[in-house]
């Protein structure tokens, strides 16, 4: 740690040149630039740099590294472990640079690295184009890309990851260089799921795909008829076209217009029913589900990117998530599924969800560092609330989903959808041997593993 006349120096110095904003300790602004998704995470750096641009990027990591600090990178600041924040360190956050450019006779867009799925999703749209994003428009498309990447488009587009077509980075010897299929090939393959473990991207570009129309079934249940409706949803995933997603999950009857008031605050099962295509066609898709007796129904086109939106969280929430990869949904897994769901804690935010993969995501490229791939399910139990005294609530029902869906996993996990879960963990998100080769690379781009706040990749 450098000394504190020098640090004072180095910080001014850092004031001066940034184009952005910097916050330290005591300075207007520096509680809001700390705060992060989720309400959990109370941690104080000592230097918030705000870049407005890759050259400040640039600045801020030379200056983390001039003082031996601590970096962590702050996107989106989905991270339930709160990964883009520390402690007495430097964050560089990018929600400055949240610029989209379409290139639709191309079928490419760049978005820098402070973007959100919102950004991206509102600048596609008037073009009736779209790539894979994340479930929430809040989540920030760095971290979300670089993890792999799964979404409601994935069974039809494949992977974030299978959309990626170059990387903008600054490393962290505070160079700036770029990855592409014909440009450090080996870089641009550990990118496909080694997250931020090879530096700051600060632009990334993705391959869209035409989009003209989209549609959506939102279906409440009685949760005694749970059971039926989950198996009514797997049968019509894995015998209905690729253009067909979305999720089946128990949560909380929430105070929308459209649930019933007396199940307001009630356990419900929700299935929804994403369709990339039109109206007509998601209706004769989800045609048992719709003759299952059900509680509420919102049923119609609409645009991709409000869809995006439908299950945004709050921010200020607590949060504590985990997920687990199946080898299929059988009737007996579906039993246990749902008896899970009678111990969910109602009434919270959390939900408790099984989603489908397959299709363009099962048959996208086999080599990159994504081991979920082929599996055909993923449960996703997803604990928010706000009150900690439901900690002791909502934390140990998360374990008890992972401990009790075991028999139909697969081992493998999207690393995205979960914590601070051990160096075991980020080796199943990740693949034994696609470990052991992102070791060395990592050894060559970030020997001293300075971008270390993330599912963490040693250099080797």
């Amino acid at each position: 740690m450098a000394s504190r006349s020098k640090a004072g120096t180095a910080l001014a110095a850092l004031r001066e040149d940034l184009a952005g904003d910097v916050f330290a300790p005591g300075d207007a602004g520096y509680d809001e630039a700390r705060t992060v998704f989720n309400a959990m995470i109370d941690r104080r750096p000592a230097v918030i740099a705000q870049c407005a641009h890759a050259n400040d990027v640039v600045r801020a990591v030379r200056f983390g590294r001039e003082l031996d600090l601590n970096i962590a990178v702050r996107g989106g600041g989905h991270s339930v472990a709160g990964m883009g924040l520390n402690d007495n360190g430097l964050v560089v956050d990018l929600r400055l640079m949240h610029g989209v450019t379409v290139h639709p006779g191309a079928g490419a867009v760049r978005v820098e690295g402070g973007a959100t799925m919102s950004h991206l999703d509102r600048a596609t749209q008037p073009f009736g184009l779209a790539t894979t994003g994340g479930r929430a428009s809040t989540t920030g498309v760095g971290g979300f890309v670089l993890g792999g990447g799964s979404g409601w488009l994935d069974r039809c587009f494949g992977l974030a990851v299978d959309n990626l077509l170059g990387v903008e980075l600054v490393t962290a010897d505070g160079e700036r260089v770029r990855a592409g299929a014909d440009e450090n090939p080996d870089l641009f393959w550990a990118l496909h799921g080694g997250g931020g473990n090879f530096g700051v991207a600060t632009a990334l570009t993705l391959r869209l795909h035409e989009l003209p129309e989209f549609a959506v079934a939102l279906l409440l249940y009685r949760p005694e008829l749970g059971r039926e409706a989950v198996r009514a949803y797997r049968d019509v995933i894995e015998s209905g076209p690729l253009e067909a997603g979305g999720a089946v999950l128990y949560l909380t009857g929430p105070p929308q217009e459209f649930v019933p008031p007396h199940l307001v605050g009630t356990l419900l099962c929700a299935v929804l029913v994403t369709y990339a295509g039109a109206e007509a066609d998601l209706r004769e898709v989800a045609e048992p589900l719709l003759g299952l007796p059900h509680e509420a129904e919102v049923v119609g086109a609409m645009p991709y990117a409000d869809v995006q939106c439908m299950i945004d969280d709050p921010p200020g929430m607590r949060n504590h998530w985990s997920a687990e990869y199946l080898t299929g949904a059988p009737d007996d897994f579906v039993d246990v599924f749902c008896a899970l769901a009678d111990t969910m804690p109602v009434p919270t935010g959390t939900q408790h969800v099984l989603f489908p993969l397959g299709g363009a995501v099962a048959d996208g490229p086999a080599e990159y560092p994504v081991p979920y791939r082929d599996s055909p399910w993923a449960v996703h139990p997803f604990g928010i609330w706000e009150d900690p005294a439901d900690d002791r609530r909502c934390v140990p029902w998360v374990r008890a989903v992972r401990e009790q869906v075991r028999p139909w996993t697969t081992g493998a996990v999207y690393l995205n959808f979960i914590g601070d879960e051990g160096t075991d963990r980020v080796r199943a998100g990740l693949g034994a041997q696609n470990a052991a080769r992102l070791g060395l690379l990592k050894r060559r781009w970030d020997p001293d593993n300075v971008f270390r706040f993330n599912h963490n990749i040693r250099p080797t």
